[in-house]
């Protein structure tokens, strides 16, 4: 009886390791009350626990705070080297912070160094006050731009996260802003860095995510602590050309906050990547025209967006080709005349458009007049 439990055991440990077959998930191994892990470059949930679950998320909400940073200065309305000046509200906050003092001037560049890297609540809002006059005006700009991304479960009160009563967001919306901010590819040297300084070397900045020493591939993004919301974190990494968000509030520590962001993460790397579809070898390279001063048009279709799948898929990505029997004229080059959708195991996972290469001219009597009257000058 011990012989077969060892050979039955030996036999589950080598299928779980096989080549797309890797364990799934369950919200018991993680310790956090709330989490969600999501495909950056699509949004795709691929596991989430009570994602949905109101809750204080500390300063996880400075993510916002950073994205409204960085619209500003892609708006041209701040620029990195705009001198940011430190108010008495400024100055007072508590938490973690660079002591500013009243008066105490930084760079932009430099405020956003404090507040990614060392999630400086007095950085923070400070440059919330150079953007929009006051931390009020621009808390109203954060919930605007949460009900734009219909992040329906969120309320800011405040730009740095501290705790107040009804500042609350869930995980699914941490997420939906994490990824927005991402696409500003310029917050990556922030969020990736470990340690920096300030006032010259007087002042010392070290990353509050600890993710950035062992994690491969981590790219960021935020982690936040407070007794309201517990140990939480939005940390984002990338491998292969597959990008992953894992959200996590409300752990009991500080610890077990990097080892469910990292169990979520290991469980994405392990179960899903990014693949390009090829084109169909039987795609035509024309189609006829009606009306035009040519009988075909030639097409091309570009297959260049990467698409997640799971590792485990069995069957292999099929594709269908929707393109009309003809197309009347005029034809401008670049206008979609058709499309490729594909498949994996009948669900649809992208499309690529099918354009024009080439010009055609529809068919008039001046058109052809003229043609001849050319045709009969070459002749002569």
């Amino acid at each position: 009886m011990k012989r077969i439990t060892a050979i039955l055991l030996t036999l589950t440990v080598f299928i779980l390791t096989l080549p797309g077959t890797a364990a799934a998930l369950s919200e018991e191994e993680i310790s956090a009350p709330s989490a969600i892990l999501i495909d950056q470059s699509s949004g795709h949930v691929l596991f989430e626990k009570n994602a949905d679950e109101q809750r204080a998320c500390a300063s996880v909400t400075k993510i916002m705070t950073l994205l409204l940073v960085m619209e500003a200065l892609d708006g041209g309305r701040i620029s990195m080297d705009d001198t940011v000046f430190t108010s008495e509200h400024a100055s007072s906050m508590g938490g973690s912070d660079i002591w500013l003092e009243v008066g105490e001037t930084m760079t932009v560049d430099e405020m956003l160094k404090a507040t990614v890297i060392a999630s400086a609540n007095d950085a923070a809002v400070a440059l919330a006050e150079h953007i929009s006059g006051s931390e009020s005006s621009f808390v109203e700009k954060m919930n605007e731009r949460a009900k734009q991304l219909k992040m329906t479960k969120t309320v800011f009160k405040n730009c740095n996260g501290l705790d107040e009563d009804g500042h609350i967001t869930c995980a699914r919306d941490v997420a939906i802003m994490s990824r927005e901010l991402l696409k500003h590819k310029e917050i990556l040297p922030y969020t990736g860095t470990r340690i920096s300084e300030l006032r010259g070397g007087k002042t010392q900045l070290v990353n509050t995510n600890k993710l950035l020493v062992n994690y491969e591939g981590i790219t960021g993004l935020k982690t936040g602590t407070t007794s309201k919301a517990g140990a939480c974190i939005s940390a984002s990494a990338e491998r292969n050309g597959l990008g992953l968000i894992a959200v996590v509030l409300g752990a009991p520590s500080g610890k077990q906050r990097f080892s469910d962001a990292s169990a979520l993460l290991d469980f994405g790397f392990a179960n899903y990547k990014m693949i390009t579809p090829a084109l169909p070898e039987d795609l035509p390279t024309s189609i006829p025209v009606e009306k035009g001063m040519s009988d075909t048009v030639m097409i091309k279709a570009v297959s260049d967006e990467s698409v997640l799948m799971n590792k485990g898929t069995k069957g292999k990505i099929t594709s269908k080709t929707e393109l009309p029997q003809s197309v009347e004229a005029p034809i401008y080059k670049g206008q979609q005349l058709g499309k490729i959708i594909f498949y994996s195991e009948g669900e649809r996972l992208a499309e690529t458009a099918v354009t024009a290469d080439s010009e055609v001219e529809r068919v008039s009597f001046t058109k052809i007049f003229t043609l001849l009257l050319k045709r009969l000058l070459c002749i002569e």
